[in-house]
C-alpha cells in the first residue's frame, strides 16, 4: 500500500541498484519512486514497488536535460528528488546540475570536485596527500600501446579509463575487466580494443593477490550541512565472473574497521563532499593495507547491504533533503548477509571458509536479504522472471569462475 509523501524519488537506472533504492525507498515510506532507463531490466520488471518509464537514449546530453524538464512538469506538484543508479547518470546529473537545479534537489558534488575526483592524476594526488594506499597504476593510449611496457611485474589489471565510451564500443571477447598474464596476452587484449571504436586511455594497475574476499566495499552519505551521516563498511564473500559482470559483488557481509571509517570520513568532510560515495578497496596481505581502487560519486551497485543491515541509505538522503530532519553520524555494525545470487552458488564458489561460516550462521539467525526478492512486491511473473535469473547464475558460475583471485 504507497502512502502519499510530500516528495518524489525520480530514479534514473533501471538496474539491480534501482531496485535496491526503490525498495528502499518504499520501506522507508511507501513511496512508489518513479524510475527512468532506456530499457527495463530483469531486476525491475514486474514490480509493483515502482513506475516505470522508458526514456530512449537517456544517457547522451542532447537527450538528458530536456528529458527531465519535461519528466518535473509532468510532476510539478511534488518535490522532486533526483538520484544516479549508475555512473552515466551521475555524471550526466552533475554535469546539468545547474539547469537540473530549477526542478530537481539534486544531491550531488559540483562538476569541479568531480574533475578532482574522476581524473586519475588527481585522484591519485588526492590519495597521497590524505594517506589512502592504491596499487601501482599506469595509462596506455591508442597511440602508444604497441610499444608499452608496464612497470610492475605480472599479472596486470587493464580496464577502461571512460567506462561511458568503453560500454558502447563492441569487439570479440569483450569485458569489463581484463587479467594479462604475460606480454603476449597484454599485447593482444590492448589489439583487440583499439581496433573497436574505443580510442580513450586504458588504465594499467598492478594486480594485488588474494580472492572476491580480500576486497571490502564503503558506502558512505554526506548531509548537505557536508558532514558525513552514515558509513558502511561491507566484505564481499563472492563476486560475479561473467565478463560483464567481473568486479560487480554478489554476495557481502557487512564489517567494521573503525580506524578506516574515521579516515574516509575526515577525507570527505575536508575536501567539501556531498551526498553517496562508494569506495572499492582490496586488502593487501603483502603489507597490510587496503588499497584503494576507487570513488564512485554515487550509492554502490550493491549498496542494498547498508539498508538490509538496518540503516535505510535512501532514508539518510530523503530525510536529509526533502523533510529537513536533523542526524548524527552512524557507523553501522550490525552484522547481515546480502546477495543477489542462490545459496547454492555462493556456498560452492565462495572460498573463505571463515567467511562461509559466518555467512551460514546469519542465514540460521535470519540476517540475510536478497535484496530482489522482496514479499511485498510478489507476483507470478517476477517469481518466474528472478527463479530463471537465478538459475542462470548456476550456469554462469560454472562456465567462468575460477578461484585464483583472478577474473578471466
Amino acid at each position: 500500500m504507497t502512502t502519499e509523501q510530500p516528495f518524489l524519488p525520480v530514479l534514473l537506472g533501471s538496474d539491480m541498484n534501482a531496485y535496491g533504492m526503490a525498495r528502499a525507498f518504499y520501506e522507508a515510506y511507501g513511496i512508489k519512486p518513479l524510475v527512468l532507463g532506456r530499457s527495463h531490466l530483469t531486476a525491475t520488471q514486474d514490480s509493483h514497488i515502482i513506475n516505470f518509464q522508458a526514456i530512449d537514449r537517456l544517457n547522451e546530453q542532447d537527450v538528458f536535460a530536456p528529458a527531465l524538464a519535461e519528466v518535473a512538469k509532468k510532476y510539478s506538484n511534488k518535490k522532486l528528488l533526483l538520484l544516479a543508479c549508475g555512473d552515466d547518470y551521475a555524471k550526466l546529473i552533475i554535469k546539468n546540475k545547474p539547469a537540473l537545479q530549477e526542478h530537481f534537489t539534486v544531491p550531488y558534488i559540483d562538476e569541479s570536485l568531480m574533475d578532482e575526483i574522476l581524473l586519475k592524476e588527481n585522484f591519485y594526488k588526492m590519495c597521497d596527500k590524505y594517506n589512502f594506499k592504491y596499487p601501482g597504476t599506469t595509462t596506455v593510449t591508442a597511440d602508444n600501446y604497441e610499444n608499452f611496457t608496464p612497470p610492475f611485474d605480472y599479472p596486470i589489471i587493464l580496464k577502461a579509463s571512460n567506462s561511458v565510451e568503453y560500454w558502447a564500443c563492441k569487439f570479440p571477447g569483450k569485458k569489463k575487466v581484463f587479467v594479462a598474464h604475460d606480454e603476449v596476452e597484454k599485447t593482444a587484449i590492448l589489439k583487440a580494443i583499439y581496433s573497436s571504436t574505443y580510442q580513450d586511455t586504458m588504465i594499467i594497475q598492478e594486480f594485488i593477490p588474494g580472492d572476491d574476499s580480500y576486497m571490502r566495499v564503503l558506502n558512505a552519505y554526506v548531509g548537505k550541512d557536508g558532514k558525513v551521516k552514515l558509513m558502511c563498511l561491507g566484505n564481499p564473500i563472492l563476486e560475479e565472473h561473467s565478463p560483464e559482470g567481473i568486479g560487480s559483488y554478489a554476495a557481502i557481509v557487512t564489517t567494521y574497521d573503525k580506524e578506516l571509517l574515521d579516515q574516509v570520513r575526515s577525507f570527505l568532510e575536508d575536501i567539501g563532499y556531498t551526498g553517496f560515495a562508494n569506495f572499492d578497496m582490496k586488502y593487501d596481505m603483502r603489507d597490510k593495507q587496503y588499497k584503494l581502487f576507487e570513488i564512485n560519486l554515487r550509492n554502490g551497485r550493491s549498496s542494498y547491504y547498508v539498508t538490509a543491515s538496518g540503516h535505510n541509505l535512501m532514508k539518510y538522503v530523503a530525510d536529509d533533503h526533502m523533510l529537513n530532519i536533523e542526524q548524527d553520524v552512524t557507523y553501522v555494525q550490525d552484522k547481515h548477509l546480502w546477495m543477489i545470487i542462490p545459496k547454492g552458488v555462493l556456498f560452492k564458489y565462495a572460498s573463505n571458509e571463515k567467511l562461509k561460516l559466518e555467512a551460514k550462521k546469519l542465514i540460521r539467525e535470519g540476517k540475510y536479504t536478497n535484496s530482489l526478492y522482496y514479499n511485498q512486491d510478489m507476483n507470478a511473473k517476477r517469481w518466474v522472471k528472478l527463479t530463471l535469473n537465478n538459475l542462470n547464475y548456476y550456469r554462469k558460475y560454472k562456465k567462468y569462475f575460477n578461484n585464483k583471485g583472478l577474473s578471466e
